[in-house]
């Protein structure tokens, strides 16, 4: 990390290139550990993509630091598979109480919190992916539950056959993906000019699929949509779904990070509406990946979707405290609670906060440099730390000049499409990346 600066962010290797590099068997007799080292330069680091360099500003930034570091090492060590409480009680005590510190950071309403003592709870599960796939199964659960209680003559399959979900079109790929793995109709919804998803689009969806003879059962609302960082209007949302008894689960994989500061808040008004809510603090957080939080109204739908109870996993201590393994699709999972706590200790909410700030205040600065510039224009308002930009013109102007960036593997960026409009995506990625 000291020497990343001098390194070419993406590597000039071709598929294939590892093969010819290492024997094609592996050793009957141990190597020294030096030969090792000296061949972590040689082989891995030629083929890295330096997602830490300071010039790289693709995708969206996948935190690091020294503290998250040194607590992953420590959860190798201890190396224990914390599916249950027995299995490891501090692994799922630490987890408890760390999912309510970070609740709180961000302003989470109190039923979100196991220490509200209701029913709501956080989890650590080890994508946004898998937080959307696992609020959908417990959806899917509710509403099977209710809909079989007013038609007992209907089969699972019959009501399956109805269900319907719904997005913003420019919500993440993964959520159509859950509906895929889900077995169960996702829409894509237009959004407004300003590619929100209301609630009025929503409402009128979800009214035409009542009377077509549908069930809606679930919506994702995004707040910074992955192409444009753009937020649904959550409150309006919140509202719909309340009426129709629709699960609504909130995606805020990057931006979540930024409501620990007070003054980005609002862009999760009506947050106390959902039944789920998920933001991955290994985006911007300085937490290393995996490490994707979760938080549950009513977590019961999804431990009575996931719940198979075999002899070999029971202990004297159910009910008592959470058996984490109901709460994910994964039965195993490792002792992740470690690093929040050491990043939040070792960090302190202030400084994280200025890490953050830090970020958006450099998007600012490059907005500020588009704008400076009549060749270049912004798709996109800047909220956070990504600026949507183009050259004025034509979309093939702008694909060359992404050729061009890119071609010199000096600086990564990658671009994106909406209503066949082509613009490059500048995300802050780095701790490491500075003004000047």
């Amino acid at each position: 990390l000291e020497n990343i600066r001098d390194r070419q962010v993406v590597p000039s290797v071709k598929p294939g290139y590892l093969r010819p590099l290492v024997p094609e068997r592996a050793p009957e007799q141990p190597e020294p550990w030096t030969s090792v080292m000296a061949d972590i330069e040689r082989v891995v680091m030629s083929g890295v993509t330096h997602w830490h360099s300071p010039r790289f500003h693709a995708y969206f930034p996948t935190a690091n630091s020294y503290p998250a570091i040194v607590a992953d090492m420590l959860s190798g060590a201890i190396a224990c598979i914390g599916f249950t409480w027995i299995a490891s009680p501090a692994c799922t005590e630490l987890e408890v109480v760390m999912l309510d510190w970070l609740g709180q950071m961000l302003g989470l309403p109190e039923q979100f919190l196991a220490r509200s003592g209701g029913e709501g709870g956080g989890v650590i599960q080890g994508t946004a992916s898998e937080a959307t796939l696992v609020a959908l199964l417990g959806a899917k659960a509710r509403t099977m539950q209710r809909v079989k209680e007013q038609h007992p003559e209907w089969s699972d399959n019959d009501v399956l056959a109805k269900l319907v979900g719904y997005c913003n079109k420019q919500a993440h790929s993964s959520v159509e993906r859950a509906g895929l793995l889900g077995g169960v109709k996702l829409r894509n919804l237009q959004p407004d000019g300003k590619r929100r998803l209301r609630g009025d689009i929503l409402r009128e969806a979800i009214e035409e699929d009542i009377r077509n003879g549908l069930i809606p059962f679930y919506v994702v609302a995004t707040l910074g949509t992955t192409s444009s960082c753009t937020f649904d209007a959550l409150d309006e949302i919140g509202d719909v779904c309340a009426s129709h008894n629709v699960w609504l689960h909130v995606d805020a994989a990057y931006a979540g990070s930024a409501f620990i500061c007070p003054e980005y808040r609002y862009l999760m008004k009506g947050i106390e509406k959902a039944d789920s809510f998920n933001f991955n603090p290994h985006k911007w957080l300085l937490v290393n990946f995996d490490c994707s939080a979760m938080w549950l109204k009513e977590p019961r739908w999804i431990v009575d979707a996931f719940n198979v109870d075999p002899l070999y996993l029971k202990h004297d201590q159910q009910g008592s405290a959470p058996d984490y393994r109901h709460w994910q699709i994964p039965l195993g999972r490792r002792f992740r609670a470690l690093k929040l706590w050491f990043v939040l200790r070792l960090y302190g909410v202030e400084n994280l906060q200025k890490h953050i700030r830090k970020q958006i205040a450099l998007a600012h600065l490059f907005e500020r440099l588009c704008v400076s510039d009549e060749r270049f224009e912004l798709f996109e308002e800047v909220t956070m730390g990504l600026v949507c930009f183009r050259l004025k013109g034509g979309n093939d102007i702008n694909e060359e000049l992404l050729r061009r960036i890119n071609g010199r593997g000096k600086i990564h960026l990658v671009p994106s499409k909406i209503d066949d409009v082509y613009f490059l995506r500048l995300a802050i990625c780095s701790r490491f990346t500075e003004d000047s």
